[in-house]
């Protein structure tokens, strides 16, 4: 047998994000033509693969966050002696915020194909139904758990061009919308897309103040995916920047002289104008040090 027979191959197999039926029917032969399926939790793939009708034949283990850097040498090894490895996640596809990457590399790195399963993937859904600009965009997964870490990375996104698309947490979800609304101003248009594809799929579009008092009430339950207009989208966050650094600066210190604390005015400016507050901040300490 030639080398080229005995290769191994990678399968990047994309999964539901919803509904079973939008499995696709390659996605049912690779199972069942997998010499190793590795899944994110098994127990899931194969209920999956029931609901199908799939007799998975090969050997099933598990591929999650806390076993990949020990799991991933083991399948490597198994590519390289020639067996055909699917691997699988809870929904969308593998190596997109999930499981996976690890593996994708190390395989390229051995010289082994790595090939997919194309199908369902909640960020190209979320885009195509949030009614924003989707000739560009950005994917930028969970924002950081805590507050303040989360605040600061959402404050450098404030000049993102691009439509930009978030995971979150529907613990987080009022909070997280409430640090957007803040750092991108309150009028930004944006969708929160919730169980998509499933029986209680919701999109709902607003303003990001809105969204986050909507969160705050009704506590939405499900797996949620937020889109934010970027902000060059004349439709909902005003245009491209029009006012320079220096200019901010100075509405604030205005703003100061009349009675507003530096820091509420440095908030205030920043949403207005769409600026990081962090670097409005800087800036106008570094005004303050050059004129003493």
């Amino acid at each position: 047998m030639g080398d080229q027979e005995r290769a191994g191959v990678l399968v990047l197999a994309a999964t539901p994000i919803g509904r079973p039926a939008d499995a696709s029917p390659r996605l049912g032969e690779e199972l069942a033509d997998a010499d190793i399926v590795a899944a994110e939790d098994t127990r899931r793939m194969r209920r999956l693969a029931s609901s199908l009708g799939i007799d998975i034949g090969g050997r099933v283990v598990s591929y999650f966050e806390g076993n990949e850097e020990m799991r991933t040498p083991e399948l490597v090894a198994a590519l390289d002696d020639g067996a055909r490895v699917v691997l699988v996640t809870d929904a969308g596809m593998p190596s997109v915020s999930d499981p996976g990457y690890r593996l994708v590399e190390a395989a390229v790195e051995a010289g082994t194909r790595v090939t997919s399963v194309p199908g369902p993937s909640a960020v190209v859904t979320a885009l195509a139904v949030s009614g924003l600009p989707v000739a560009r965009f950005s994917f930028e997964g969970f924002p950081p758990r805590r507050a303040g870490e989360r605040a600061r990375w959402l404050d450098a996104l404030a000049g993102e061009e691009r439509t930009m698309v978030f995971f979150e947490s529907r613990h987080r979800l009022a909070s997280t919308l409430t640090l957007m609304s803040e750092a991108f101003g309150e009028k930004r248009r944006a969708a929160v897309c919730r169980e998509l594809t499933k029986k209680h799929e919701e999109v709902r579009r607003d303003g990001l103040a809105e969204l986050a008092r909507w969160a705050q009430e009704f506590q939405p339950l499900g797996e949620i995916t937020i889109v934010v207009s970027g902000i060059s989208d004349a439709g909902g966050a005003g245009g491209p920047l029009t006012v320079s650094m220096t200019e901010a600066v100075a509405i604030v210190e205005d703003r100061v002289a009349a009675g507003t604390s530096r820091k509420d005015a440095i908030a205030e400016v920043a949403r207005e104008l769409r600026f990081s507050r962090r670097e409005l901040y800087a800036a106008v300490v570094n005004a303050r040090t050059d004129t003493t």
